[in-house]
């Protein structure tokens, strides 16, 4: 056990399986006193996968998606009895942080049980694929429904208490999709871009009290990357995840998520008190760091306005030079 988070209080959403799990783990061995939370009791099921698909899938892959599916199993009390079987605090709290009045409710089970909060961890997140002129309202408002609006939910609960005792620290787990990523996940793109603004918004408004406001895109082995490999096996050609085959991701490469946990308890520390408003990609012993977004390039007319025939002369060369957008970097090599 160590003291790193001794005397602290974290709530960690999203934390009955994966990432949520070892994250809260993590910090109860740091002397942290953990809130632990996930929707409902029992395991949560597939995500993507149903019977349907599971039909298509060869006996011997049936075999690994149930195995993996058995070995992933786990809600925020099992979560929490490991915690307090291994020495440590735990309460578990189940309720959606997507609703507002229940986001609440888990804040102030951390006040209530434990007298604070300090540390407020969101991983709690869902996703599923579609072509984006396929995609439903809800199947958009089921994802976008987690990330952003749940975290702004716990966000918005917690900050009071962080602002009246000048501390805290705020982490937000978001995916390298925030980029676009390739995937037929314009919905789960969307989702994370807004857990990163939200994440630099927050950091911005709240650093004059003490509390920072950071969010990491992971690399693990979760039910999220065993689904999505038996997803891609169940349905037919060319309607998989991937839109471009050679940037998938290599199950067996994925680290545990337990390597990713030692980060997550640093940010939470007082000792991570300049650390603010980033984004990181981390992944077994990789800790990557997000550049911001700035201007790379720019093309000024002075004295009148562009007209089209000068901006399709000026633009390739002096606004665009050499640069191509990643989605283009991927389509050019995907044809290769």
């Amino acid at each position: 056990m160590g003291e790193n988070l001794k005397g602290k209080v974290a709530v960690v959403t999203g934390s009955g399986q994966g990432i949520g799990r070892s994250i809260a783990i993590a910090m109860a061995k740091e002397g942290a006193k953990v809130v632990t939370n996930n929707r409902k009791p029992g395991s949560t099921g597939f995500a993507i996968m149903d019977e349907s698909l599971v039909k298509n899938l060869k006996s011997e892959e049936k075999e690994a998606l149930k195995k993996k599916s058995e070995e992933a199993k786990g809600d925020a009390e099992t979560t929490a009895k490991a915690i307090r079987d291994a020495g440590g605090e735990a309460v578990a709290f189940f309720g959606d942080a997507s609703n507002f009045k229940t986001a609440g409710e888990l804040i102030q089970t951390a006040v209530d049980k434990f007298g604070k909060i300090d540390i407020l961890v969101n991983v709690a997140g869902t996703f599923s694929f579609s072509p984006i002129w396929e995609m439903s309202e809800e199947m958009w408002d089921h994802v976008c429904g987690v990330k952003p609006k749940a975290y702004f939910n716990t966000i918005r609960h917690a900050l009071p208490h962080m602002m009246k005792q000048r501390s805290g620290r705020i982490v937000n787990c978001t995916s390298g999709a925030f980029k676009g990523g390739g995937i037929r996940q314009a919905h789960y793109s969307a989702a994370n871009a807004g857990v990163v603004g939200l994440t630099f918004a927050v950091a911005q408004e709240v650093i004059e009290y003490g509390i920072t406001c950071n969010a990491f895109a992971p690399n693990a082995l979760t039910r999220a990357s065993f689904e999505i490999d038996a997803y891609e096996k169940a349905m037919p050609e060319g309607q998989g995840p991937w839109v471009f085959n050679n940037y998938k991701l290599p199950l067996n490469m994925s680290p545990s998520p337990d390597d990713l946990a030692p980060f997550i308890c640093y940010l939470s520390t007082d000792d991570a008190s300049q650390i603010s408003g980033s984004v990181f990609f981390v992944g077994g012993p990789s800790i990557h760091l997000y550049s911001e977004a700035e201007w790379q390039s720019s093309l000024i007319k002075y004295g009148g306005r562009w007209t089209v025939d000068e901006l399709k002369q000026q633009v390739p060369m002096n606004l665009m030079g050499m640069h191509k957008s990643s989605t283009m970097q991927m389509y050019e090599m995907a044809k290769k």
